[in-house]
């Protein structure tokens, strides 16, 4: 077997990375996305794409992203390969690190060769250092299910000052079921974790006078409901409870609001996620009608 050569593409050579074939079960195939537009686009970069080459042949790959004119990429989430071995080596010789989001059909576990594609991705990440840290919802709402009833029982408004919404981060935080809220407090605690969700949502390109704090008719805080785009969809950036308010079906009240505010600004379709274990949200979703098209692991 002739030596394994591992390295970033150069510039014009989206060819020798779309040449491993890709049955297209999971990853960003299931998202319809083309590499090379996606590429031309400045999304992926020829030094953030790495490939694993026998005889010159890609045997693996793997692409990490980021919005055009950011300094440093976001996610891994294009990773597949045809040798096991090769790709394990592919992940630990590239210098990034960036938090791996494998999307999958719903229900992968029920297919096989669906689940031997998850499988052996996750296996690959896991023997190059990652660890799976939570499988969530992909959710999409299109205009032909309807708009959701708003319940009427709380009053939104806009909240231009972000060390206000920084405090209401901090507060949501506490006893968060998000995996990811949970892992940021516990590895650089609750002020910072907060702030990193503050800045991820400032990072999204939707208008930051979307959003809005949610309050009883007494003035009492209940939440965030923070409406917002990414590169491609309109998006429930955030919605959030403060623990004192929770246990009151308010996650319902302030997806509504998101939803109808989206409607209002014409999207014809929005995406959302929430973590698999987190079931009060994935309830508030389904009644807003809110259905799952994906799931997405995400391993760090």
């Amino acid at each position: 077997m002739t030596d394994l050569v591992v390295r970033p593409l150069e510039a014009g050579e989206e060819a020798v990375f779309t040449s491993l074939p890709d049955r297209g079960l999971v990853g960003r195939a299931l998202l319809g996305d083309d590499f090379a537009e996606m590429a031309k686009q400045g999304e992926y970069r020829p030094e953030w794409t790495w490939v694993a080459l026998r005889d010159d042949v890609v045997v693996a790959r793997a692409a990490w992203w980021a919005k055009p004119g950011d300094e440093t990429p976001v996610a891994l989430d294009w990773f597949d390969f045809t040798d096991f071995d090769a790709a394990v080596r592919l992940l630990k010789a590239a210098p990034l690190r960036a938090e791996y989001a494998l999307h999958t059909p719903p229900a992968w576990r029920d297919d096989a060769d669906v689940a031997r594609e998850v499988e052996g991705r996750v296996e690959a990440a896991e023997q190059a250092g990652y660890r799976k840290l939570v499988e969530r919802h992909r959710f999409r709402w299109t205009p032909e299910t309807g708009l959701p009833e708003r319940p009427g029982r709380l009053e939104f408004r806009p909240e231009p000052d972000d060390d206000v919404v920084l405090d209401v981060f901090k507060r949501v935080h506490v006893g968060s079921l998000d995996a990811h809220a949970r892992q940021a407090v516990e590895e650089h605690g609750i002020d910072a974790a907060a702030q990193e969700d503050l800045d991820i949502m400032k990072w999204m390109p939707g208008p930051r006078d979307w959003w809005r704090l949610a309050y009883t008719p007494e003035g009492e805080l209940v939440g965030l409901s923070l409406p917002s785009r990414n590169v491609y969809d309109p998006v429930i950036g955030y919605i959030a409870v403060v623990p004192e308010q929770r246990g009151r079906g308010y996650a319902y009240d302030l997806l509504a609001e998101a939803t109808h505010d989206l409607a209002g600004y014409g999207a014809d379709r929005i995406i959302a996620g929430t973590d698999v274990g987190n079931v009060p949200m994935a309830k508030a979703f389904a009644k807003a009608g809110y259905r799952v098209v994906q799931h997405r692991i995400d391993l760090v």
